[in-house]
């Protein structure tokens, strides 16, 4: 009975915390650039402020828990995308790993905004997903033999991350459009992949660049 009970506990505290979360999106939403205390998100929620702080703990873990919910929304997505794909495609595909990270930001741009400014820790933010899934597909080019067998892909992985993060304060700070930030991403990768080809595959990895154009 008492693990019984603990369980509810536990499910009644994560369905708390999505309200919270959930709550936090929409104030966003409906005001992006107004303060976001703690006492409008737990208004906002039907929670009191203290439960806000339990559960979540100080405005900066706020947006750190935006952050993981984005990560985890994105590996759902990514898993998802791999178990409906066969070989060679989905979430094996590096271009769907990063075309889909971007997607996903530029799909709820204010809360996406907002959270990479805010959060001290922001440079984080694809640190674990997408990374994880990037570095797979990478070492998956290289056992196909898409990519020379001499390749780290952990560190190619890595270079291109950095390049979408980079990419990524661009956006934020509205310095490109939701367009260029898919297209400059999708360079970092395609030069990643152009410079790490295998001989009979580096006319087929050199094409995107040639028809891409300037980013």
């Amino acid at each position: 009975m008492q693990t019984v009970e603990k369980g509810l506990r536990e499910q009644h505290k994560a369905q708390r915390r999505l309200r919270i979360l959930d709550a936090t999106r929409e104030l966003l939403r409906d005001s992006p650039e107004s303060v976001i205390t703690t006492e409008r998100i737990a208004e906002r929620a039907g929670v009191a402020p203290a439960t806000v702080y339990n559960l979540i703990g100080p405005r900066d873990k706020i947006w750190e828990a935006l952050a993981v919910g984005f990560m985890d929304e994105l590996e759902r997505h990514l898993a998802a995308l791999g178990a409906g794909a066969g070989a060679g495609a989905g979430a094996g595909d590096p271009q769907e790993v990063v075309g889909s990270t971007v997607r996903l930001l530029v799909g709820d741009p204010v809360v996406s905004r907002r959270m990479v400014r805010e959060w001290e820790e922001s440079g984080l933010v694809l640190d674990h997903s997408p990374l994880t899934q990037l570095r797979q597909a990478m070492a998956d080019a290289r056992t196909q033999g898409l990519l020379r067998a001499d390749i780290d892909t952990d560190a190619l992985a890595i270079v291109v991350a950095t390049a979408c993060v980079g990419a990524l304060h661009q956006w934020v700070a509205a310095l490109i459009d939701d367009d260029r930030f898919l297209a400059r991403a999708l360079f970092a990768l395609d030069v990643a992949l152009a410079a790490a080809a295998a001989d009979p595959y580096r006319e087929q990895l050199l094409a995107p660049l040639r028809t891409r154009g300037a980013v």
